[in-house]
């Protein structure tokens, strides 16, 4: 079995307008292996959430390709899920039929759908609120309703595109904590995940390889893995010389 979960490979983007052209990302190569966090984070405007769209299918590569396992189309047999930084809950829907609604394409069953709905709503720890509607919830709860929603599919990778930016500090921890907890649970999804971010400290505290672009058109600057102990303090002094070396190799 492969340990290669998500492959890109030789990417590029570049678009084509009347009288020019704008490349956005010059040559970008990396893999996401099976259980690992990998996190992408590079400046403003670097293609960061392009390459996002690009894995998902939404953007078509102008070179290079991406493998989904050994495969160059996504398949039904390969899901991916992403959580944005806009939690995007649909407002007429309270909190587990926006969970369920991932599920209406994949499960026929509707107490089946309800069962994994709920589950998942339990995991990120809003049960309780299943009825209640997004306007009713704070920002942080909106998330974690996008975050059940997107692991009620038991996706094979799932995607992360600045989660946390829109939070306050103390509910973007809190909710990074989380996160990791299940991602470290032997039992529950999700095993794989990929992260945009433009904060180093998140990056570091997070993954387990942090992938450095550079200024656009991007390309990879260094794949640095992050060997820090679990759970990872984020006053010691490790932490903040691993935070200096990315920020090291940002600044190239």
């Amino acid at each position: 079995m492969m340990d290669e979960v998500l492959t890109v490979d030789h990417v590029a983007m570049e678009y084509k307008y009347a009288r020019s052209s704008i490349k956005t990302i010059e040559d970008i190569s990396f893999t996401v292996k099976k259980n690992q966090f990998v996190s992408i984070i590079g400046p403003s405007g670097s293609g960061k959430s392009t390459l996002l769209r690009m894995i998902l299918g939404l953007t078509k590569p102008t070179s290079g390709r991406i493998l989904y396992g050994d495969k160059e189309e996504m398949g039904t047999d390969f899901r991916v899920s992403v959580v944005f930084q806009n939690a995007a809950l649909f407002p007429w829907l309270d909190v587990l039929d926006n969970v369920q609604l991932a599920l209406e394409p994949l499960i026929k069953d509707r107490d089946k759908r309800r069962e994994i709905a709920m589950n998942n709503i339990r995991l990120v720890g809003i049960d309780g609120f299943e009825k209640a509607y997004p306007k009713e919830l704070s920002g942080g709860m909106k998330q974690r309703v996008a975050i059940a929603r997107a692991l009620a599919t038991s996706p094979d990778v799932l995607l992360l595109d600045e989660p946390f930016s829109g939070l306050d500090v103390f509910s973007a921890q809190a909710i990074r904590e989380e996160l990791l907890d299940l991602w470290e649970s032997p039992v529950e999804n999700p095993n794989t995940i990929l992260m945009v971010t433009h904060n180093v400290d998140e990056a570091v505290q997070m993954s387990d390889v942090i992938v450095i672009l550079s200024h656009r058109p991007a390309r990879v600057l260094r794949e640095m893995p992050i060997t820090l102990q679990r759970p990872r303090n984020t006053r010691s002094d490790e932490f903040y010389k691993t935070v200096d070396q990315v920020l090291t190799v940002m600044s190239e």
